[in-house]
């Protein structure tokens, strides 16, 4: 019976052509997110190549891959000043009210909008590369949408796209697959709302959803000028994506509060958390003599790792007053008295620490991939955010009383104590973490699985025409059904005005008949 299976696997392996693929990632944690997706095509044969700028953070060459790199008009330095320069901003502002959250959004468009088409023009505009990738005559592209280059290329190849994204800032992705988005009870992106709002909440949710359109038309402004000058006609990156097959969101309902979805809409949360692996010697024996008081986990992700000294201080300072040990991602400064108690590493395998079964609470900034590495593990989180979906994500983990939050703005060493004490001495943290984590785990199909059978059922069909709504071909009157409205409207004001004149008409007659009775 086992054999039969193996031959049964080989069969269905085989039965997938080798195809090429053409792969244009978007840079730091998000390649993270990818990566696995693209070594397991490579892996299976398929001809795989991923175009990528000389110049980034955490780009570079993948297993069975082929990668070609192109010249950008920035020096490395430069790029990380820039990337300072706007985590700077960020972290500066205390997102308190609804009025901070609205301008921390503008901020955070106007940092996107600059920072997703700084490699655009190098590429698309660079004629001897664009002319290689065309000759390749690839059956799809992968790409990350926050990044428009991979969809534009697509557009300009006429072959389908696969998308490979999370929480896109202005929420492009559900009016590019006319995904239906209540506001009554979906929140829209940077609110930090959860999904049982209140009624100030619903009002301003409302008024975010009707400003979606502008805030997407002005987030890639930048792109859309770009793409028309490329093709050469009038176009947007909403038209362009609306044309993407399929949408790769990583997310899952264990995280993600329940909402509709489209049929090319393929839920791979968790994609990047891979099977832990044991620790390092030196590591094992670290979190070994923690004793029963167990560890802390402390990262702020792929890209930061330094804070303002008075920040970290606060940190350092929390951690002297608690029995657990602390692995700290961070290469800022370190004060003379730092802590014994606490090990700071510039690299730290994130996901075998939270894998270990001392490990009893795990800081992190909110990011996809350190939360479904969380989620994964039954670790209770003190959660940090910082940029981006973030905020929205501690919402949604808050929301399901697995973690505690705190701003980065104003952190103080006794809040971050309070926090800390909190997920680790209230079991209920650590009970509800359990559940959500059997949840996420407890599914037919392993995620990297899904994106791999998405990406291979493209390239084999050469799209998915059969997953794409209808909707696509309406109008906005035409869509909310307002010319059928108005049609209805005017048959029941026909049908009142011909009821009102006839009652008038035979009311007139009576009364005619009424005088000529009396006369006589």
């Amino acid at each position: 019976m086992a054999g039969v299976q193996v031959l049964l696997s080989l069969l269905c392996l085989s039965s997938a052509q080798a195809g090429k693929l053409l792969v244009v990632p978007m840079d730091g944690s998000h390649w993270i997110g990818m990566k696995p997706v693209v070594q397991e095509l490579g892996k299976r044969g398929h001809q795989v190549v991923v175009v990528i700028p000389e110049v980034s953070m955490t780009l570079g060459s993948s297993e069975r891959t082929t990668t070609i790199t192109y010249p950008v008009p920035f020096t490395e330095e430069e790029m990380y000043e820039d990337f300072k320069a706007g985590m700077a901003k960020i972290i500066s502002q205390n997102l308190v009210t609804d009025l901070d959250k609205l301008r921390n959004f503008i901020l955070l468009l106007d940092i996107i909008s600059e920072v997703s088409v700084r490699n655009s023009e190098s590429l698309l505009f660079n004629k001897t590369l664009m002319q290689k990738l065309k000759d390749w005559e690839f059956d799809a592209v992968l790409t990350d949408p926050f990044e428009p280059t991979g969809a534009i290329i697509a557009e300009y190849f006429s072959i389908p796209s696969i998308f490979i994204q999370v929480n896109l800032a202005c929420g492009v992705d559900f009016p590019a697959t006319q995904c239906p988005s209540p506001p009554s009870y979906i929140p829209q992106r940077y609110t930090f709302y959860t999904d049982q709002m209140s009624l100030w909440q619903r009002t301003v949710n409302l008024m975010r959803n009707f400003l979606q359109p502008m805030a997407c038309r002005y987030l890639y402004s930048r792109a859309d000028e770009i793409a028309s000058r490329f093709l050469q006609r009038e176009t947007s990156m909403v038209e362009i994506m609306s044309r993407a097959t399929i949408w790769l969101m990583r997310s899952d309902f264990a995280f993600e509060f329940p909402r509709p979805v489209m049929p090319n809409m393929v839920m791979i949360g968790g994609i990047s958390a891979a099977k832990p692996k044991p620790l390092p010697q030196d590591l094992e024996e670290f979190v070994n003599g923690s004793g029963e008081h167990g560890f802390v986990v402390f990262t702020l992700g792929s890209m930061v790792s330094e804070l303002p000294e008075v920040k970290a201080k606060e940190f350092f300072d929390a951690f002297r007053q608690i029995p657990q040990r602390v692995l700290w991602r961070y290469t800022g400064v370190v004060p003379k008295d730092a802590p014994k108690n606490v090990r700071l590493m510039k690299w730290l395998p994130q996901n075998d620490l939270l894998a270990h079964p001392k490990a009893k609470a795990f800081i992190t900034h909110g990011g996809t991939h350190g939360l479904y590495e969380g989620i994964c593990n039954g670790v209770p989180m003190v959660m940090i955010p910082l940029f981006g979906d973030q905020g929205d994500n501690v919402q949604r983990m808050v929301a399901r009383g697995v973690a505690e939050t705190l701003n980065i703005y104003d952190i103080t060493s006794e809040k971050l104590l309070v926090a800390l004490r909190k997920v680790i001495n209230d079991k209920s943290y650590k009970e509800k973490m359990m559940k959500l984590s059997a949840i996420h785990r407890d599914r037919p199909i392993e995620p990297l699985d899904l994106a791999v059978f998405w990406t291979e059922f493209v390239m084999r069909h050469k799209g998915a025409d059969h997953l794409r709504p209808a909707a696509h071909d309406l109008n906005w009157v035409q869509y909310h059904s307002l010319d059928v409205i108005g049609f209805l409207l005017l048959i029941l004001v026909t049908v009142i005005f011909v009821t009102f004149k006839s009652c008038v008409f035979c009311f007139r007659r009576c009364l005619r008949k009424s005088h000529k009775k009396k006369k006589e």
